[in-house]
């Protein structure tokens, strides 16, 4: 489990350390914060993760780190841990993105579980990404000229369309369109459809 870590955020030190014995006895790596300020601050989250927070902590909240995790565009799942008067808190973390919650005093096992999952939805959430930072690269180098080609074929249209509608030769759109799909790698117009929506042309 090395290539991902357990992010563990409370104020509260015997608990932090009570789950980081908990989770690194069963060889979880694990880091703990005591609060979403030092988290944020020590954050790397090109390596997958898991955000275990609790949702009341002086400063800023789990509700509110989920926000600001959220608006940095991180890609790791948040798991909230909440005292019994918190879980409407709690319930609310879970509709604005957290995947789970659990109640004081925890229990271990179904957490672990729980963890589990969490950890192999980071991963691929960290291959698309890898995947995704790939075709943004590949279309980047694409010339003006080739990505209008790109964004017309992707809507369809024939080389003869393509041709009329920019004002150039069928010759000149053929090699284009190949250049195009040479960069991309693609092997066929659907392919290379598939990798501009996957490089958020589509969106």
């Amino acid at each position: 489990m090395s290539d991902a870590v357990i992010h563990i955020v409370d104020d509260d030190r015997a608990a932090r350390e009570g789950l980081g014995f908990l989770l690194s006895s069963l060889g979880l790596s694990v880091a703990d914060h005591g609060s979403a300020a030092d988290l944020l601050a020590r954050l790397d989250d090109s390596v997958p993760g898991v955000i275990l927070a609790d949702v009341r902590m002086p400063g800023m909240t789990g509700l509110e780190l989920l926000d600001e995790l959220q608006r940095r565009g991180c890609l790791m799942p948040v798991i909230m841990i909440t005292g019994h008067g918190d879980v409407p808190m709690a319930v609310r973390a879970m509709r604005a993105g957290a995947m789970d919650f659990f109640e004081k005093p925890v229990n271990g096992m179904a957490l672990v579980e729980r963890l589990n999952e969490a950890l192999r939805l980071a991963r691929e959430r960290q291959a698309a990404a890898r995947a995704r930072a790939g075709v943004l690269a590949k279309v980047a180098s694409l010339t003006a000229r080739e990505a209008e080609v790109a964004r017309a074929v992707m809507a369809g249209r024939q080389n003869k369309q393509i041709a009329f509608e920019l004002g150039i030769s069928l010759k000149t759109v053929e090699i284009h369109r190949h250049n195009a799909m040479d960069k991309l790698g693609a092997g066929s117009a659907a392919e290379l459809v598939r990798l501009l929506v996957a490089a958020g042309w589509g969106e």
